[in-house]
């Protein structure tokens, strides 16, 4: 059955399907399909979009959706603590995070150069290796645009690039443990992510301040909130686009 509500919305709205389509960054044929497929559902962040553009409740369009205001109850639950900076999280936080990690262990950072050092950190990592744990490492790739612009934003310039660097030194005992992956990435970081299964720190980025100075999100996934989903699926992207490497000194090919 045609989804007759986004249809009849998309014309009160005096928008043609070509604009929608635009707006959303997606084909007409797929706003089209949206409409005459009723399997072809977007995905939550087009959902969103479409109701925030016609200015209607998502579950107005989709009547099987929870409305903005279930949804926002169930995202709240999922934070667990908000921490003004990263200086004051207790300095256990992280080794406690990842010594509950069965499924999932991901860190996405430039360098996270402080986590290098941390003998209790290493440790884990070949503990959870030996236990059969995927350990997925993704850091910032020297030689891309958006670390140049990052230790600029930070005003530290070349010295993030270093940062790197010596972040992969510090790594190299781990390369090559069953189940360790490192990759490089060339992305805009706007968090630096530590997940864990179902929990993860989200220490955000801020423009002219280093990011021990900037808030950490502590989340705990809960049934129905889509906070936690949203930096998991973030982790994700990255991933799939970022660069393996099998050495810490691989680091002088083309930026990703």
């Amino acid at each position: 059955m045609a989804n007759e509500r986004l249809r009849g919305a998309i014309v009160e709205s005096g928008l043609t399907m070509d604009q929608v389509a635009a707006r959303l960054g997606v084909s007409p044929k797929t706003v089209d399909r949206w409409i005459t497929d009723p399997k072809r559902k977007p995905y939550r962040r087009f959902q969103y979009a479409l109701a925030s553009m016609l200015r209607l409740e998502v579950s107005y369009l989709w009547p099987d959706e929870r409305t903005a205001e279930e949804v926002t109850a169930s995202s709240d639950s999922e934070l667990v603590k908000l921490y003004p900076h990263r200086n004051v999280v207790p300095q256990d936080a992280w080794t406690k995070l990842y010594a509950n990690a069965t499924t999932h262990f991901d860190v996405l950072v430039y360098s996270g150069f402080w986590l290098t050092e941390d003998p209790r950190f290493h440790r884990l990592v070949r503990e959870k290796s030996a236990a059969g744990v995927p350990v997925r490492f993704m850091l910032g790739d020297p030689s891309s645009p958006a670390v140049a612009v990052r230790g600029d934003d930070e005003g530290i310039g070349p010295s993030m690039a270093a940062k790197i660097r010596n972040a992969l030194t510090n790594y190299a005992p781990l390369f090559h443990l069953p189940g360790v992956e490192f990759r490089l990435h060339g992305t805009t970081l706007y968090n630096s992510i530590y997940r864990a299964d179902n929990e993860l720190l989200a220490n955000g980025h801020v423009y002219g301040v280093g990011a021990y100075l900037a808030p950490v999100l502590h989340l705990q996934r809960v049934p129905g909130g889509e906070l936690f989903d949203t930096y998991a699926e973030s982790v994700e992207r990255v991933w799939e686009g970022a660069r393996p490497i099998d050495s810490p000194t691989d680091y002088e090919g083309e930026a990703t």
